[in-house]
């Protein structure tokens, strides 16, 4: 007799430990201050999930779990351009009900011209782009992940 196989384990439950937002675990405490919430196609927060944001080259990363309101937020150094890419961040959003986590990209919105030259950002329509360019909001860049929806966030292969 054999027994049937099942799908991956869903990503979660995250746990405070690791999670907890001390100032001296930010990666750079002068950092770019991004802030953002994490939703569902219904527009409602996930209040359960995780967000990652790495650099280019992964000399830097933070790591968020979302709030009771979905809210994430990280102090990271702005990347530099590499080659033809506009500074961006890597993100990589957790959740329930997800089997992998599922990669994104941070723009950076005083980088437009930068950003114009960007393989990635120009080969989508305008609707596209504008969910992966942060916006300045109250001395901070917002981001929010809309994972899915009429206003879903662009995700990529991982």
């Amino acid at each position: 007799m054999s027994l049937p196989t099942t799908p991956s384990q869903t990503v979660g439950p995250y746990y405070t430990i690791g999670l907890c937002r001390r100032p001296d675990n930010e990666p750079a405490p002068d950092g770019v201050h991004i802030v953002g919430t994490l939703l569902d196609g219904d527009g409602a927060p996930i209040n359960d999930g995780m967000i990652e944001v790495w650099d280019g080259v992964g000399k830097q990363w933070g790591r968020s779990g979302t709030d009771a309101e979905g809210r994430f937020e990280f102090r990271i150094a702005k990347p530099a351009a590499a080659g033809d890419d506009a500074p961006h961040l890597d993100a990589y959003v957790f959740a329930r009900g997800l089997l992998k986590h599922q990669r994104t990209r941070v723009y950076f919105p005083d980088e437009a011209e930068a950003n114009e030259r960007d393989p990635l950002l120009s080969s989508l329509d305008a609707a596209d782009r504008e969910t992966l360019i942060a916006r300045e909001e109250d001395g901070a860049l917002r981001f929010d992940v809309h994972m899915q929806g009429e206003r879903q966030t662009v995700f990529f292969a991982v």
